[in-house]
C-alpha cells in the first residue's frame, strides 16, 4: 500500500491509503462512460426523434403539396426549395431543428448527466470509487458533448439519406438564386452544421454548470432551455441595437453563410467567437463550483 495526500473524492486532506497502482487518470474511461449513457433511455428516445424528423417532414411536404417555389409571397426562402433536392432538404431539416429541437438535444445531454446522478444518490459512490472530482467532470463532459455532436450529425445524415429517396440527389438550389454544384453540397453542408455545434456550446455550457449546482436533471436542461430562449427574446429587442452582437442568439443562423454561392465567413467567426467565450466561462464555473461543493448526495 502506498499513501497519498488526497480525499477519495479528490479533494485534499490528510495521508490515506491508496492501492498499489492507482492512477486518477484511468477512472472513469471514456468507453465506459459512453456506454452507460448510449443505454439510457433519454438518449434512445432523442435520438429516435432526430432520426424520425425528416420522414415527419416528408410527409408534411407530401400532404402539403410541392414546395418549390416562393410561398405564395413573391420571396423566395429556404423553406421553400425544401424539396428540389435532398441538400435542400437537409439544410431545411437544420433550419427548422436548429432554433429548438437541437438546443433540447444538447440541454439533455450536458444537462442531465451530473445531475442525474446526483438524483439517484449515486454520485457520492462514483466520487469514493476514487474517481477524482476533474476527472469525472471530464468524462462526462467528453461524453456529452460527444453525443451533443453525434445528435448534430444524425440529423442531416438521416435527412439526406431520406432526401434522396423522397426528391433525389442534385444540387443545392439557393433562395437567393443559382445553386451550388452537387459535389460542393455535402462540404457546406457540413461546415453548417459544425457551426451550430459551436453555437451550442453556450447552452452546453449553461446546462452542465446548472447540472453541478442542482440535483433536478429536469432543473438543469430546463433552466438551460429556458435561459437559452430567453437569449432568443433579448436578441428580438431591436432597440438593443449593437449590443446584440453580445448575445450568442444573434449569431444561430449565421451558418445559412455557408449555403450561400460566396462563401462568407464573417457572421460564424463572431458567433463562433462569442460562443466559445462563454462557453469556457461556463465550464470553468462548473469546475469551479463542484470542486469545493459538498456532497451529499
Amino acid at each position: 500500500m502506498s499513501t497519498d495526500t488526497r480525499t477519495r473524492d479528490g479533494g485534499p486532506a490528510g495521508l490515506v491509503e491508496t492501492a498499489d497502482g492507482y492512477r486518477a487518470r484511468r477512472t472513469l474511461p471514456l468507453r465506459v462512460e459512453a456506454v452507460r449513457q448510449l443505454k439510457r433511455r433519454r438518449t434512445l428516445v432523442m435520438g429516435a426523434v432526430l432520426a424520425a424528423l425528416p420522414f415527419i417532414l416528408i410527409i408534411a411536404f407530401a400532404i402539403g403539396g410541392d414546395q418549390d417555389g416562393d410561398g405564395g409571397n413573391g420571396r423566395v426562402t429556404l423553406m421553400d426549395t425544401a424539396t428540389a433536392s435532398a441538400a435542400n432538404f437537409a439544410a431545411t431539416c437544420l433550419f427548422v431543428s436548429a432554433g429548438f429541437l437541437l438546443v433540447v438535444a444538447v440541454a439533455l445531454f450536458c444537462g442531465d448527466t451530473v445531475a442525474s446522478e446526483a438524483s439517484w444518490s449515486s454520485l457520492r459512490y462514483l466520487l469514493a470509487a476514487p474517481v477524482p472530482r476533474a476527472r469525472l467532470l471530464w468524462s462526462k463532459l467528453a461524453v456529452a458533448l460527444g453525443f451533443s455532436a453525434a445528435a448534430m450529425v444524425l440529423l442531416p445524415a438521416v435527412a439526406l439519406v431520406a432526401g434522396t429517396f423522397a426528391y433525389g440527389w442534385g444540387p443545392l438550389k439557393l433562395p437567393t438564386g443559382g445553386a451550388l454544384p452537387a459535389a460542393e453540397t455535402l462540404p457546406r453542408l457540413g461546415l453548417a452544421v459544425a457551426f451550430i455545434l459551436v453555437s451550442q456550446l453556450v447552452t452546453a455550457g449553461l446546462a452542465f454548470w446548472l447540472s453541478t449546482k442542482t440535483d433536478a436533471p429536469l432543473g438543469a436542461v430546463g433552466g438551460a432551455v429556458g435561459l437559452t430562449i430567453i437569449g432568443n427574446v433579448l436578441d428580438a429587442v431591436t432597440a438593443l441595437g449593437s449590443w446584440r452582437d453580445y448575445v450568442p442568439a444573434h449569431w444561430q443562423y449565421a451558418w445559412v453563410d455557408a449555403l450561400q454561392p460566396q462563401l462568407e465567413w464573417g457572421g460564424m467567426l463572431k458567433g463562433a467567437a462569442i460562443s466559445v467565450t462563454y462557453a469556457l466561462i461556463l465550464f470553468a464555473l462548473a469546475f469551479r463550483g463542484f470542486a469545493r461543493k459538498d456532497i451529499v448526495s
